[in-house]
């Protein structure tokens, strides 16, 4: 629930529910002051709140009425206060009105309801002191309402017929006190319902989120909100966004040390990478200075070993220098349009005569058309298909002068499908998903042998994406490995527009 709308409820139950929790208590503590302080006649079990508001003024509406209708009766029936039977109805008439009578000829009493006689007995004495006529007056000890009518009996005796009250005049009073009270005690449980709902659904919910805040700052960020708070409203926005920032600088964290860890594994394998040519270009030299090499053919020789393992540490830092611009973002394409069979073509005349000194065999087949084009880097593209053919060779470990690698052309309507395949050893299964990540060795103890950064199919795999196609590997174990990359061709459509299909995320 929004918090505006707990606001408006909140506003509403203030004014409402007290106005209502006070008028149940009015009609409750009426009914318990008006049975407490009722005298001990029998009475209707309904509560006339006429006389718990306005006592004095029910009690002269209700006795007018009674009295005219005696009245109007006694016109035609001058004696019928002398008979016992109107008297009893009279009685239960008042009764209505938490009243009973009694009747006086004289000094002496004439009717008393039985049910009535203990209370009539504790203030007949007091009704002598009463008003005369017609009137309504107060008794002085017991506060009660009387209502006094003077007629005369049969014999000449003088009468009175009393109505007296259940009702004290000071029960208006005892109204006043008690609901100040009840009110009183509303409000403050208003205010502990409204206070507790509110610091339920609002002050509870912002602690949980400074303890998580803390934890945050403490750098803790696997500290996840209690989930027994379920908002829906503004609260409910702030944890679904507490939830989603812990998650991305949790994520954050991780990547942070898994690259300062990649980092270190970088140098590590670097440094170890270069120590092999440097130790060889030491060795080589210093033969040469010392004369072991003794004629020109070993001369030779010493000169050509010390010039690739120079190429190596060369490749090494290339690899570093463009495995911090891959880091970056930041590596440099020019993009032009390629002729396929061309510069393949021109590929393969370089790669073989690298692969011949190895005594490593290739093929190579063109199956696409021979005006096929392409838009990419050519240096970039040919870093790929080197890094690739130098993985093959690193790891075909074959001495037996087998070694082959294939490489295809293969036109699949609007791209090409270059497939570079040897017959070495080959990648396990469960590594095949994982060889394009950085750093990633199937084999740690063989990449130590061989040399390399482990970045080299990372750095491949990304190039190829920035081209905008995709690249992946099938392999079987013993029998070799095969490297498929996609590339879009180059579209020209008759009006002369064109579409090249390149993802530029440089």
């Amino acid at each position: 629930m929004r918090f505006r709308t707990k606001l408006i409820i909140t506003s509403v139950v203030i004014v409402i529910f007290p106005l209502f929790l006070a008028f149940g208590m009015f009609l409750m503590g009426g009914r318990y002051i008006v049975r407490k302080q009722q005298a001990t006649q029998e009475h209707s079990g309904a509560v006339d709140y006429n006389m718990v508001s306005n006592p004095i003024e029910a009690f002269a509406m209700g006795t007018d009425e009674l009295i005219k209708h005696i009245e109007e009766e006694r016109l035609v029936h001058p004696f019928i206060l002398e008979n016992p039977e109107v008297l009893q109805s009279i009685d239960e008439k008042v009764a209505s009105l938490y009243s009973y009578i009694i009747v006086k000829r004289g000094d002496v009493d004439f009717y008393v309801a039985g049910e009535n006689k203990e209370a009539a007995e504790s203030i007949i004495q007091e009704l002598n002191t009463g008003g005369g006529g017609n009137s309504i007056f107060v008794l002085p000890e017991s506060k009660l309402f009387v209502r006094q009518y003077n007629f005369i009996f049969s014999t000449g005796e003088p009468g009175s017929l009393y109505i007296i009250s259940g009702i004290k005049a000071e029960f208006p009073k005892s109204l006043i006190i008690y609901m100040t009270v009840s009110i009183v005690i509303i409000l403050l449980l208003t205010s502990i319902l409204l206070t507790t709902w509110i610091g339920r659904s609002f002050f509870k919910p912002i602690d949980e989120l400074n303890i998580a805040m803390q934890h945050i700052k403490d750098g803790n960020f696997d500290y996840i909100l209690p989930t027994d708070i379920k908002e829906k409203g503004e609260i409910g926005a702030i944890y679904r966004n507490y939830e989603d920032m812990r998650l991305r600088l949790k994520e954050s964290a991780e990547e942070k040390i898994e690259r300062e860890r990649q980092n270190r594994e970088l140098i590590s394998n670097i440094s170890h990478d270069l120590k092999t040519p440097i130790t060889a270009i030491k060795g080589y030299s210093q033969g040469l200075m010392e004369g072991v090499a003794a004629n020109p053919e070993m001369q030779h020789k010493y000169v050509k070993i010390i010039y690739n393992k120079a190429n190596d540490m060369n490749n090494l830092i290339n690899e570093l220098t463009l495995y911090s611009s891959i880091d970056n973002n930041r590596i440099p394409y020019n993009f032009v349009k390629l002729n396929v069979a061309e510069y393949f073509g021109d590929c393969i005349e370089e790669i073989g005569a690298d692969l011949e000194s190895k005594s490593i065999k290739l093929n190579y087949s063109n199956l696409t058309g021979p005006d096929t084009q392409i838009v990419a880097d050519p240096e970039q593209l040919k870093r790929v298909v080197n890094n690739i053919v130098s993985n093959s060779v690193k790891y075909l470990d074959r001495d037996d002068g087998t070694g082959q690698i294939d490489i295809r052309i293969l036109d699949e309507v609007d791209s090409i499908r270059v497939e570079l395949e040897d017959n070495g050893k080959g990648i396990a299964q469960k590594d095949i998903p994982n060889i394009f990540d950085r750093f990633y060795r199937t084999d740690a103890s063989r990449n130590s042998k061989q040399g390399g950064s482990g970045i080299g199919l990372s750095i491949v795999k990304k190039i190829i994406e920035d081209h905008g196609g995709y690249i992946w590997a099938t392999s079987h174990e013993g029998e070799g490995t095969c490297m498929h990359f996609v590339l879009r061709k180059y579209i020209e459509f008759a009006g002369g527009s064109e579409t090249v299909t390149v993802d530029h995320n440089t």
